[in-house]
């Protein structure tokens, strides 16, 4: 068995798509900012974080933490429906209702496990799923994975090409049959948005239902930060199964599922990764609210970002570098070959930058990129070093 898995290990140097992991010891000593990291080799500046509002290390949900785990414990002990479903659990879910404006919320331990449940709970082996082709590979595997077990009741079409959506629509809907559309609301590898607003349209005329990940979204979009839905005023009748992660913009741990009082009961009833998973910490949950708070109080996080995005593109594109699409802190620049990625990776780390190379299977095949994103604590000094290390690397760019 060794040998066989060598040889496929090999072959994955060979082709520059070989993964390693970085351990990070802590933030920084020499900075306050929690956007430089600390590693074994060097302190760094890090550009490849989630941590969008800059909370992962805020001192008002750690002091939470911490008072959540004085007053629950470590863990949850068992999960939802057996004896693990705290207060904690319970006014987290209603915190989350209110601010995305639902009816009900449900938690999950990870975004990835809310989405296998939404397509394990609602769907059927004579129902249709349709995803585009950049969907995120939860929303993917939710697919291929749920009741239907069959490719073939697994529809994707181009990215963002909602006519080719309505096409597929019209020929795979019937009166037997549940259509679901799951789209990312921000695509994570891309930076970009779904077309959200006709994607509600084109489900409520084909009387399919619309889910949205919006994992990426949620925390940095809408004016108080409640997401996609806030930021396109997507209603529950518009928008009816909504899905976010709470370890991004939130900077703790977990996920949510939020729409009427029927879905939330029948994910609580049929969705498998719900079900049978030990709940999340109720800690976690406690400290959750108070993120949820500061998210909602300090709007100027999201003007911060907003202000980083403008001068981060502006200074990209005077240096000719070939930009995504994208109004999010998700900022990619395309490189094409996956030699080539790592290797501005590597050089920007030498300098001090933290950039990660993105490689397929993660994105299509000769798109390899540098996902670059933000965060509030980030600063203007800190997006110029940034752009000059950038600039510094010019040569291996003409590699591409």
């Amino acid at each position: 068995m060794d040998e066989i898995l060598q040889q496929e290990l090999i072959k994955q140097q060979k082709n520059s798509l070989y993964r390693c992991r970085k351990i990070i010891d802590a933030p920084s000593s020499s900075s306050n900012s929690s956007v430089y990291i600390k590693t074994k080799k060097k302190n760094l500046l890090s550009f490849c974080s989630n941590d969008y509002l800059g909370l992962a290390h805020h001192p008002a949900i750690a002091e939470q933490l911490k008072q959540g785990v004085n007053k629950y414990g470590v863990g949850s002990g068992a999960a939802h429906l057996v004896s693990g479903h705290s207060r904690a659990h319970h006014e987290l879910e209603e915190t989350l209702a209110e601010y995305t404006g639902r009816d009900r919320a449900l938690l999950f331990s990870t975004g990835y496990m809310a989405n296998l449940g939404i397509a394990n709970a609602l769907m059927g082996k004579a129902d249709v799923i349709y995803q585009d082709k950049l969907n995120h590979a939860s929303l993917i595997d939710a697919a291929l994975l749920s009741n239907t077990l069959s490719a073939s009741q697994l529809k994707r079409y181009p990215h963002n090409q909602i006519e080719s959506l309505s096409t597929l629509l019209e020929k795979n809907s019937t009166s037997s049959n549940r259509n679901l559309v799951m789209s990312d609301a921000v695509f994570s590898m891309d930076g970009d948005i779904a077309k959200v607003s006709q994607l509600a349209s084109l489900c409520q005329q084909t009387n399919a239902w619309l889910m949205l990940d919006d994992a990426h979204g949620f925390g940095v979009l809408g004016k108080n930060g409640a997401g996609v839905a806030e930021e396109y005023a997507l209603d529950q009748k518009a928008l009816p199964v909504y899905m976010a992660t709470l370890g991004k913009a939130m900077g703790v741990f977990g996920a949510f599922v939020a729409g009427s009082d029927a879905l939330i009961e029948t994910l609580i009833q049929k969705a498998r990764p719900y079900i049978y998973t030990t709940a999340m910490p109720p800690a976690l949950a406690h400290a959750l609210v108070m993120s949820i708070k500061i998210s909602r109080e300090e709007s100027w996080r999201r003007e911060k970002l907003k202000q980083h995005i403008v001068q981060f593109r502006y200074g990209a594109e005077q240096l000719g570098l070939n930009l995504m699409n994208s109004t999010t802190p998700i900022q990619p620049i395309m490189v094409g070959s996956n030699e080539t990625a790592l290797k501005i990776s590597q050089a920007l780390e030498e300098k001090g930058i933290l950039v990660t190379a993105i490689r397929p299977p993660t994105v299509p095949k000769n798109t390899a990129r540098l996902r670059i994103t933000f965060s509030a604590e980030h600063s203007e000094k800190d997006i110029v070093k940034l752009l000059s290390a950038l600039d510094d690397t010019k040569s291996l760019w003409q590699d591409r």
